[in-house]
């Protein structure tokens, strides 16, 4: 099993990371809040979640721990895949989900893509009194939204194609970004992204 890499930043985006290690690059799916951790930065130690399956293997990667055990609690409830799970914690950072389940509020968190309000009961009944033990201090999300990202054409071009690898349309998400950074011209692309995924 591997516990983590570290190594030279390959490739970078906000879905995905290549990590050099001893000559071999490891394709790592990450978070948003991961990519905004190690952006900018030659090298980066992720922490290794391995889904293996008969039809593919694949890495999720984490800048702490405490992410990587959030993931492993999401995806312990039922029906919350790999996939679900990345994208809670690419809408809201660990302290937020914390947050949210502590505060059992599932109409904030049946607003991530994959979720329904049954899903997010279901994850705020069993998680409530486990997220404690992750030892992270818990965030309110209120006005989080109000936040934007700068406007130009890279942020708006890197926005739309990590949402387009998170599985979205390449139009409406480009309609969206639009109005986001219309509305606040002053952020990074992350919180793009960020605000994107609670508005399709």
């Amino acid at each position: 099993m591997i516990d983590f890499v570290n190594g030279r930043i390959d490739e970078l985006t906000p879905a995905t990371a290549v990590v050099e290690c001893a000559g071999v690059g490891f394709m790592l799916n990450i978070s948003v809040g991961t990519f905004s951790a190690i952006q900018g930065k030659p090298t980066a130690k992720l922490y290794v979640y391995e889904s293996i399956r008969e039809d593919a293997w694949v890495l999720y990667g984490f800048a702490t721990r405490a992410e990587r055990a959030l993931f492993l609690m999401l995806t312990s409830v039922s029906g919350v895949g790999g996939g679900t799970a990345r994208m809670v914690l690419s809408s809201f950072s660990v302290p937020e989900v914390v947050g949210i389940i502590t505060e059992g509020n599932d109409r904030l968190l049946s607003t991530v893509k994959g979720l329904g309000k049954k899903t997010a009961q279901k994850i705020i009944l069993e998680l409530k009194d486990k997220v404690p033990t992750l030892g992270v201090e818990s965030r309110t999300t209120a006005g989080d939204t109000e936040k934007g990202v700068s406007y130009n054409k890279e942020v708006h071009d890197e926005a739309v194609e990590a949402l387009k690898m998170l599985g979205f349309p390449p139009a409406p998400t480009s309609k969206v970004v639009k109005a986001i950074l219309t509305d606040e011209p002053d952020a990074k692309v992350e919180r793009v992204i960020k605000l994107a995924l609670k508005s399709l």
